[in-house]
């Protein structure tokens, strides 16, 4: 890995990388968009890229900033690729690098790593998409969802309510490809932990305002209630910290990731803690989970930015 100095503000240009062409364009743009204005009043010298496909190579060999602030999600910004291209041009970046972006987005290869941790997963197999929508994959309930997308992209609960399988997931190819993930469903709360550097933080309990936390209920004003810190017992609060830390280390991620758990206290029997996933890009937008638990933790949005930025290398 090679490792900067510490960062002068004014001395230093930080590219935010944002929007591209997943399907969380909208989001990125929202976490550029902040980003952006965080790093000025922190006082570096901003240029903000809309990341497009045909142009992304070109901008940045002309630009050559000191640092590229990696604000893209889901695939391409997320998956490794944007970390592949800022190391063949060379420049320091933030987030994690090509191999634990990669696999952080791969759900199954992902939950392989963190079996072997000792970390709780949900059941789950990998089924063409035509299967899905003809028979039921798992016992019901359970979820769909696909192999390598984010922030709730795609997601399908099948219940009882359902007449049968989601046929749905044919009309949304381009989201899933050829196959998709099918989950046992986990009743209970929604639990999240963020990681910077090699410090768990909070525990946020999230309570969506909707039927479950889907996209709208993450990014739409008013669509989740946050319960910081969460309020559950003290070693269970513990664990999910543990957990977390130990995910993105299983992963290889360094700077910023969040952990999502589910946790199943709806029976007379010991709490089940399912981790669900790791974020190797968390959202950073206004109603983001990472920055308020930066906030929880003392630490200012304007901190936050500049500590990611500060961490930025190569070879990661």
């Amino acid at each position: 890995m090679i490792v900067r100095e510490q960062v002068i503000p004014g001395d230093t240009t930080v590219a935010v990388l944002m929007g591209g062409w997943s399907a969380e364009r909208k989001v990125s743009l929202s976490s550029g968009e902040a980003c952006s204005e965080a790093l000025r009043r922190a006082g570096f010298t901003v240029v903000p890229i809309d990341v497009r496909r045909e142009t992304i190579h070109a901008v940045l060999a002309d630009l050559r900033p000191d640092v590229a602030f990696n604000a893209l999600h889901g695939k391409w910004g997320e998956d490794g690729c944007a970390a592949a291209l800022l190391e063949t041009l060379r420049i320091p970046y933030t987030h994690s690098g090509v191999l634990a972006s990669a696999i952080a987005m791969h759900k199954e290869k992902s939950k392989a790593l963190f079996r072997e941790a000792g970390i709780p997963v949900a059941e789950s197999r990998l089924v063409e998409l035509e299967v899905a929508a003809s028979e039921h994959p798992l016992p019901l309930p359970y979820v769909l969802k696909p192999v390598a997308e984010g922030s709730s992209v795609g997601v399908h609960i099948v219940d009882d309510s359902r007449n049968g399988p989601a046929r749905i997931i044919l009309e949304q190819r381009d989201i899933y490809g050829s196959h998709i993930m099918a989950e046992r469903f986990i009743a209970g709360r929604e639990l999240t932990c963020a990681v910077m550097g090699d410090v768990a933080l909070g525990v946020i309990d999230i309570v969506p305002q909707v039927g479950f936390y889907d996209y709208e209920a993450k990014y739409a004003p008013g669509g989740s209630r946050h319960i910081l810190p969460a309020e559950i017992p003290a070693e269970l609060y513990r664990k999910v910290q543990r957990y977390s830390l130990m995910a993105h280390q299983a992963l290889g991620c360094r700077g910023v990731s969040r952990s999502d758990f589910r946790l199943n206290d709806t029976s007379g029997d010991s709490p089940e803690l399912i981790l669900l996933e790791v974020n190797t890009q968390p959202g950073m937008t206004g109603t983001s989970l990472v920055p308020e638990l930066a906030a929880h933790a003392g630490h200012t949005f304007e901190e936050l930015v500049t500590w990611m930025v500060n961490d930025a290398s190569l070879e990661r």
